[in-house]
C-alpha cells in the first residue's frame, strides 16, 4: 500500500477512527488497522471527502488578467476542493471542438486540481453537440444575458436539450428569460435596482421553459445558481433528472443586509431579499437543493469599484465556499451529512465521477480539519488572483491538510505540489 491515512473519517453519515489505505490514487482498504509505505496519523482531526465545484469562472483564456487556471485552482485547493468544471463563458467562447480541446490543454499545464470544462450551446452549434460531446463535461446554456455570455434563443431550446440527451451529457441552465430581461432594462444606481431589472418573474419565466422542454429527456438537467421563492416552488416537485444548484452568496446576503460596495455584490441573478434567501436555506436543510456550487466568478477591484450600471456582475468564491459551510455546520445551522452531499457525494453522482465519497474504489481526495480550529475570512490570505472576496470578515474553518488522488497537495496550510498535477475527469473524453 502507498499510504496510509488515519484519523477520524467521515464514512456512510459517522465518524469513525478508521485507517484508509491508499494504492495508485484510489481508497483500496478502510479498516481500524493498516500499514503502508508511509503513514499519516491526523490523531482527532477529522478527515471528510474533499468538496467538488461545478461551476467556476477560471477566466482562461481571455481574461487572464482576472483570473487563471493556476491561480484558480490553487484557490481551490486551499479551500478544499479537489475537483472544478469551467464555465464557457471565456475569450474565445468555448462553442467548438478547437475550443474547448485548447482550453483543456492549458488546464492541464497549469491546474493543481482535476478539471473539466462545457462547451456553450448557441443557436449555431447544436448540429455539432455530438461530436463536441465527445470532449467536454457538459454543455451550458444561457437563457439569459449575462457577463461575457452568449444567449441560446428560447426557440431553440428544446431542440438543444434533445441533442445533448442522444449525446448523454449533463445540460447546466442560466435560467433567467432574456425577452423578460429586455423588457425590465434601466439604468441601475444600486442592488435594488438590479434586482428590479432582474426581476424573480424572469427566473421563473425560464424554469418554466426549461421543465417544459425536458419533459421526455433522461439526461441530466441542471439548473444553476436558484436565487429566488418562485423558482424554488417550481422546482418542489421536479422530475428526478432535474438537479439544482444554489451559491454561497445567495444563502448569506440578502439586499437588505449589504450597505456599503454595492458593486461587489452586484451578480446575476441578483441577491434577492431575506425571504428569498431564507427559502433557499429551507431548501438547502430539506433536502430540495441538489448542490452548493460557488459560481466563482472574479473580477478586479478596479472593475468593480466603478458607478453600479457600470460594473460587471460576477463575484469569487471557490476557495471560502466549504470552510463557510464548515463553519455553519460547527453553528449546528447544517449537519454534515447535508453538506456532504451538496459539495462531495451529488456533485460527483452528476458529473459521473469515482469522487466525493470515502470508500474503496473512489479517487483519495480527502480534507482534513480541526474542527476547533474557526477562522476570519481575510482577502490577504486567499489566493484568487482578484484579490478581494464578498465575504470578508466571516467565519470558517479551512482545511489544514488536502489529498488529490493521494497526493497531498496542501500540507498544514501550506502548498506542496506543482501545476499541472490536475487530470481531465470528463468521462469518455478524447
Amino acid at each position: 500500500m502507498d499510504l496510509t491515512i488515519e484519523g477520524n473519517a467521515y464514512l456512510n453519515g459517522t465518524f469513525e477512527k478508521r485507517c484508509i489505505g491508499i494504492e495508485q490514487g484510489k481508497i483500496s482498504a478502510i479498516k481500524k488497522i493498516l500499514k503502508g509505505d508511509e503513514h499519516l496519523n491526523f490523531g482527532r482531526k477529522l478527515i471528510l471527502p474533499a468538496g467538488i465545484d461545478i461551476h467556476v469562472h477560471f477566466r482562461d483564456p481571455g481574461f487572464v488578467y482576472k483570473e487563471d487556471f493556476s491561480t484558480g485552482s490553487q484557490a481551490a485547493a486551499f479551500g478544499g476542493i479537489t475537483c472544478v468544471f469551467d464555465m464557457p463563458n471565456t475569450k474565445p467562447q468555448t462553442t467548438t471542438v478547437q475550443t474547448i480541446s485548447e482550453k483543456i490543454r492549458t488546464a492541464k499545464k497549469k491546474s493543481f486540481v482535476d478539471f473539466g470544462a462545457y462547451v456553450a450551446i448557441d443557436d449555431e452549434n447544436i448540429k455539432y453537440i455530438n461530436g463536441m460531446s465527445k470532449h467536454c463535461s457538459g454543455f451550458k446554456i444561457f437563457l439569459g444575458s449575462t457577463t461575457d455570455s452568449l444567449q441560446l434563443s428560447e426557440q431553440k431550446l428544446k431542440e438543444a436539450i434533445y441533442a445533448v440527451n442522444q449525446a448523454n451529457k449533463i445540460t447546466l441552465i442560466h435560467a433567467e428569460n432574456e425577452q423578460c430581461l429586455r423588457e425590465h432594462k434601466e439604468v441601475e444606481h444600486n442592488l435594488k435596482d438590479h434586482i428590479r431589472c432582474r426581476p424573480s418573474e424572469c427566473e421563473e419565466k425560464s424554469i418554466k421553459d426549461v421543465l417544459d422542454a425536458c419533459r421526455d429527456v433522461s439526461s441530466k438537467i441542471h439548473i444553476c445558481h436558484l436565487s429566488s421563492c418562485e423558482g424554488f416552488e417550481l422546482l418542489r416537485k421536479k422530475p428526478k433528472s432535474v438537479s439544482v444548484g444554489v451559491t454561497p452568496h445567495h444563502l448569506f446576503f440578502d439586499v437588505g443586509s449589504i450597505n456599503s460596495k454595492q458593486t461587489l455584490y452586484k451578480v446575476n441573478p441578483p441577491i434577492r431579499s431575506n425571504l428569498d434567501r431564507e427559502t433557499l436555506w429551507y431548501g438547502v436543510k430539506n433536502g430540495f437543493i441538489d448542490v452548493l456550487e460557488s459560481d466563482h466568478a472574479p473580477h478586479t477591484l478596479e472593475e468593480k469599484e466603478v458607478d453600479f450600471d457600470n460594473a460587471p456582475s460576477g463575484l469569487p468564491g471557490v476557495e471560502t465556499m466549504y470552510p463557510l459551510f464548515l463553519a455553519e455546520v460547527k453553528k449546528n445551522h447544517l449537519s454534515f451529512a447535508r453538506l456532504i452531499s451538496l459539495l462531495c457525494e451529488r456533485p460527483a453522482e452528476l458529473m459521473n465521477i469515482p469522487k466525493g465519497k470515502i470508500e474503496v474504489g473512489r479517487d483519495a481526495d480527502f480534507i482534513v480539519i480541526d474542527y476547533k480550529e474557526t477562522t476570519t475570512v481575510k482577502s490577504e490570505n486567499l489566493h484568487s488572483k482578484c484579490g478581494w472576496t464578498p465575504f470578508e470578515g466571516m467565519s470558517t474553518i479551512f482545511p489544514g491538510d488536502v489529498f488529490l488522488r493521494g497526493e497531498r497537495i496542501i500540507e498544514e496550510h501550506q502548498l506542496t505540489s506543482s501545476s499541472g498535477l490536475g487530470n481531465n475527469v470528463a468521462s469518455g473524453v478524447q
